[in-house]
């Protein structure tokens, strides 16, 4: 194929990625030899936690091109998802309602990206038997193999990697998915941005509640909230769980203190519309549900994959840092005697986290009446 003729598929890859949803795409090499040492380490010092997978592939997520032979480039996407109403500030600050990450409160992403890069795979493959006879090879990517989706994205131009380790974008912030397509043609490459654009901002590193993102550009997955209830399979270390608040999935707080997403732009894809039951969910609601309403409730969901055993850990961890009401106590009671061992630990903690509560509120009260029976400044 000429240069001209790839000049010219290039052109017209980014408008059918744009007539497909996508809100940008960007065109780079395989070349990700200088992310090799900071996975290294990032690996060496047990960031990734239980998360094997980030190990187990060795360095071949700096190494799209064997992942699929004789790939050049690779097209990069990002799909915004911020939905209307997001609610973020209205459900964290109140403890009786369950707060999850915007980003799963519609269909799962996996599904929707993957479905419109192969629609896009298909343009390419018939554009290039149009031209040359020959289709080439290509393969969608959505978070689904040992790929450095950020660093490729930085590269083709999407934005720059911020201090919590997402991606950022100067006119979109940083609530958008990413999605990659391999492809075997030796297409025109965009250039990244100039150069990263958070100065000495260190917002997102004193935000985040557990003090997960360690220095820098540098996450400590062990300690991050997302980690704690998506993909930790076991118990939440104590430390961590009157931290997590009212949050059951997921956490946004790196993200929603972050300056650039002052410009994040809603989404109007349907999918990422959240679903009523999961949007301000009140916390007793979700913990009453059955597995089986569990898997109704979160089909189609990212939810979905954690299953109902750490999605019942998480509820319980939530309603432990709530008011210590009498509809609480009771719902956790009843529970406790049939939970599954991991859940029954939860389930104690948060039953010994209200009753401490419930002593401490006690002692205030007991402190008020005798301040008012004496006469006394209220210092309570």
């Amino acid at each position: 194929m000429s240069t001209p003729d790839l000049q010219q598929l290039a052109h017209d890859i980014k408008l059918w990625a744009s007539e497909l949803g996508f809100d940008q795409i960007g065109i780079t090499d395989t070349d990700l030899s200088l992310e090799e040492p900071r996975l290294q380490a990032w690996l060496d010092a047990g960031h990734h936690g239980s998360m094997d997978y980030m190990a187990r592939h060795g360095m071949m997520r700096a190494r799209p091109h064997e992942l699929l032979p004789g790939t050049q480039r690779v097209l990069s996407v990002r799909m915004n998802y911020l939905p209307f109403e997001a609610g973020f500030a209205a459900t964290l600050r109140d403890p009786t309602l369950g707060y999850i990450s915007r980003y799963a409160l519609g269909r799962d992403y996996h599904k929707v990206l993957r479905n419109r890069l192969k629609q896009l795979g298909d343009r390419i493959e018939q554009r290039c038997r149009e031209l040359c006879q020959a289709t080439g090879e290509w393969r969608p990517f959505v978070d689904s193999a040992p790929i450095l989706e950020r660093p490729l994205a930085a590269k083709a131009g999407l934005g720059w990697i911020g201090k919590h380790s997402l991606l950022l974008n100067e006119s979109a912030g940083s609530f958008f998915f990413l999605g990659e397509l391999l492809i075997s043609l030796p297409l025109p490459l965009d250039a990244p941005v100039e150069k990263e654009q958070c100065g000495k901002c260190v917002a997102c590193i004193n935000i985040c509640p557990t003090g997960a993102i360690v220095a820098p550009y540098v996450v400590d997955g062990r300690r991050c909230i997302s980690y704690l209830t998506i993909e930790n399979d076991g118990p939440i270390p104590e430390e961590f769980r009157p931290l997590m608040g009212n949050r059951i999935y997921g956490c946004d707080d790196c993200q929603l203190i972050c300056p650039w997403n002052r410009y994040a732009d809603v989404s109007p894809e349907p999918d990422f519309s959240p679903r009523p039951n999961l949007h301000r969910p009140p916390l007793l609601e979700l913990w009453r549900w059955s597995e089986s309403e569990f898997l109704k409730h979160t089909e189609g969901s990212p939810i979905r994959r954690i299953g109902y055993q750490r999605w019942r850990r998480n509820l319980a961890v939530a309603l432990g840092n709530g008011p210590a009401t009498p509809d609480v106590i009771a719902a956790l009671q009843l529970a406790q005697d049939e939970a599954e061992p991991m859940v029954a630990e939860h389930i104690a903690w948060a039953l010994a986290t209200l009753a401490r509560r419930q002593q401490d509120d006690s002692k205030k009260n007991r402190l008020l009446i005798r301040c008012i029976e004496k006469g006394l400044p209220d210092h309570a």
